[in-house]
């Protein structure tokens, strides 16, 4: 039987590195056609390259999250090359390590678009062509922190807050028309996502956090995304312990609020 990922088009996004890289080399296993896209080139080609080795096909799309013109564009494109594309990934995005106090509101800003508009933008972009023919899948990787706020991250956790409740009405809306949607929220992953947070100055955080590094490896997370989609699960929650706050929050409100009360922003 074939894999359900067998040959078809797939675009992800920031896939030069951290989920989406190691996204990219487990789907290239199910030779599929693969779209690579992030802001920085000699990456992409790097990750396209080894997906070729692996038996997938890649191409690589630059693209910058803060231009939404630009991605209309670029996606526009690649409907015209591919004629549909059957699996978005709209993985691309960025974290944050400030206080609230202390953050200009060009920065939160900047955070929505990168987090929350961009995805928001390619998923109009190609809904018409899955709509026409009733069939396609949107997948975003959000975050635990869609589910619950965390200090030094308001704006990052406002942004995959706005990612459930848009994604979650786009699969009310579409799940009778052979649209399926799929939002990821890993927990722990280790990547650079702390190292390129965004400080209250808009420049990167430049360290790795202590509880990342205790987190699952990349590679693991990209299996688990891989088969929550496979299964077209509607929410699927990636991570270890950390993955209890989500159940804190849910079922014991009062234990979550205690245990963030505790955590020391620093």
């Amino acid at each position: 039987m074939l894999s359900y990922f067998q040959g078809k088009t797939i675009w992800i996004t920031g896939a030069s590195s951290g989920i989406g890289e190691a996204l990219a080399y487990e789907l290239a296993k199910f030779n599929t056609n693969l779209i690579l896209s992030s802001r920085r080139k000699e990456e992409l080609e790097r990750v396209a390259s080894k997906c070729i080795e692996l038996g997938g096909n890649a191409s690589i799309y630059l693209i910058d999250l803060t231009k939404s013109e630009e991605l209309e564009k670029t996606a526009g494109e690649i409907l015209e090359t591919y004629g549909n594309i059957d699996i978005l990934i709209n993985n691309g995005g960025v974290s944050q390590r400030s206080l609230v106090q202390e953050t200009p509101i060009e920065v939160d800003r900047r955070i929505m678009e990168i987090d929350f508009f961009s995805g928001v933008v390619l998923t109009k972009k190609l809904l018409p062509s899955m709509i026409r023919r009733q069939s396609g899948h949107i997948v975003v990787v959000s975050s635990v922190t869609g589910q619950f706020g965390f200090p030094l991250r308001s704006a990052y956790s406002a942004a995959k807050h706005a990612i459930h409740g848009f994604y979650e009405a786009l699969w009310a809306e579409l799940h009778d028309q052979g649209i399926d949607v799929t939002i990821i929220c890993p927990g722990r992953i280790r990547t650079n996502i702390s190292y390129h947070a965004l400080t209250k100055n808009g420049e990167s955080h430049g360290v790795m956090d202590h509880g990342i590094n205790e987190g699952l490896s990349a590679e693991q997370c990209a299996k688990r995304i891989v088969k929550a989609v496979k299964r077209k699960k509607i929410v699927a929650n990636i991570g270890r312990k950390e993955l209890l706050m989500v159940y804190f929050k849910r079922y014991l409100p009062w234990l979550f609020y205690k245990l963030v009360s505790k955590v020391q922003p620093t």
